[in-house]
């Protein structure tokens, strides 16, 4: 590799914890990047009802938030052993449940979200479609919050390169070499610029009551235009599929998925 030095790039050091109590015992950045995540979700679900944009008032949007929580944890965690680790399933199917040992995938966690919203919106007698824009609206904050703790936590970092922003993760298993700090990349995109747009398309437009599902779809499509963009400069935490990373193949699907649901959600649906 040539270009600048490697003195010249900072070395990351590894901050999983905000506070320690132990060895692996303490609150974890993980943890709160997905609380403020559901905290800010509940927040802009409140301004939703207080604007009269949405039927769920306060009750129902926290029983909607539990049943994401759930729908997330028990979704990411399946997801990131059945998409990228099968054969550690497999081969020792109680590591399923050591989620301190870490493991979530971004893909398994929506679909376990579209398990539990469309459960959700069939035993309160809500629209399904009105609901999937409500949640894709304040998804992309947790997405965010996510990727951050990813970078605080030194994981899931680029490839090697050599420009200015560079990050050496030695200290994570990254190697002496600098690298993309992906996760921030992920963080911006996945994360700032999905949740810049979706706000616009539901405060702005009139999308979510022309076509109530067509937001959803469009960050299905979004999400997996910028997932795979960034994966361009992540390094493959799984072996490939077709000369693809597993996050760019996966993202082929939510493709057909987004323009399925926008050319199937009804026309000029009530919200309720």
């Amino acid at each position: 590799m040539t270009g600048l030095p490697l003195l010249a790039f900072w070395v990351h050091t590894p901050h999983p914890f905000l506070i320690r109590f132990g060895e692996n015992i303490g609150i974890r950045y993980y943890g709160l990047a997905y609380l403020s995540g559901f905290l800010t979700a509940a927040w802009l679900m409140r301004c939703y009802h207080r604007a009269g944009r949405t039927p769920l008032d306060a009750n129902a949007s926290t029983d909607l938030m539990l049943s994401l929580v759930v729908g997330v944890i028990v979704g990411g965690r399946l997801g990131f052993f059945l998409l990228y680790q099968p054969q550690e399933l497999v081969a020792n199917p109680l590591a399923l449940f050591r989620v301190w040992e870490g493991g979530m995938a971004s893909h398994g966690g929506m679909a376990g979200v579209c398990v539990a919203l469309g459960w959700f919106a069939y035993s309160r007698k809500f629209s399904f479609w009105h609901l999937s824009d409500l949640v894709v609206s304040t998804a992309p904050a947790g997405l965010m919050f996510g990727r951050i703790a990813n970078f605080l936590n030194g994981e899931l970092w680029g490839k090697m390169t050599v420009v200015s922003w560079a990050v050496i993760f030695s200290k994570t298993g990254g190697g002496p070499v600098p690298r993309h700090p992906s996760q921030l990349y992920e963080a911006a995109l996945e994360g700032a610029a999905l949740l810049a747009y979706t706000q616009w398309r539901f405060w702005r437009t009139d999308a979510a009551i022309r076509q109530p599902g067509r937001i959803a779809g469009e960050f299905l499509i979004g999400y997996a235009c910028v997932r795979a963009f960034c994966e361009l400069y992540r390094e493959p935490d799984a072996g490939l599929i077709l000369g693809l990373s597993r996050g760019t193949f996966y993202s082929l699907f939510l493709v057909l998925t987004g323009l399925a649901v926008i050319i199937g959600a009804p026309r000029k649906a009530t919200a309720r």
